[in-house]
């Protein structure tokens, strides 16, 4: 399971990596196309809905290896089981939430896809399309604070704190 797991947090990042890189090229492109006296019509909207799935679906990617930020003021101060307590409530917290936001991401792309709902650009894609990106980046950063939740409860290191270690070592090996 936990081979599975990682490789899901992997391919949700690979997966943002690429939406990345078809902004650049379809920004690239439009550019170029000014420039030879061709429009790239509705290349800016291919742009933001690739814009919106690479954030989403890089989400648990960055989460799991520490990337992202954390306020961390209050459970820095606290040590053994009151910080596992905190850590605890943080990720329940934010799985609620998160879970929350992923369940009415999920009830929109259905919803669209019902209508048959399109953009309003000259290319008219149904928007289900690009809001998948959406739903699925966070029904897996979703599962990824569930599966550090699980972790925490169980005595162990969950994936943030793992991530800062391996880089405060990493560091030290450059000094």
């Amino acid at each position: 399971m936990r081979t599975f797991l990682e490789r899901l947090y992997t391919g949700s990042g690979v997966l943002a990596g690429i939406f990345l890189i078809l902004i650049a090229a379809l920004s690239l492109t439009q550019i170029s196309g000014r420039l030879l006296g061709f429009d790239a019509y509705s290349f800016d909207d291919f742009a933001g809905f690739c814009m919106a799935a690479s954030s989403f679906l890089g989400l648990a990617h960055t989460y799991r290896r520490n990337e992202q930020i954390r306020v961390t003021i209050l459970v820095d101060r606290l040590g053994g089981g009151k910080r596992r307590v905190l850590e605890a409530l943080c990720l329940a917290a934010s799985i609620f939430l998160i879970g929350f936001f992923a369940w009415y991401a999920a009830d929109m792309v259905i919803t669209s896809y019902q209508i048959n709902d399109v953009s309003q650009g000259l290319v008219a894609v149904p928007l289900w399309v690009p809001q998948s990106g959406m739903a699925l980046g966070l029904a897996i950063m979703t599962l990824a604070l569930l599966d550090d939740l699980v972790i925490v409860l169980r005595r162990g290191t969950p994936s943030y704190l793992v991530a800062e270690q391996e880089k405060k070592i990493a560091m030290s090996e450059i000094s």
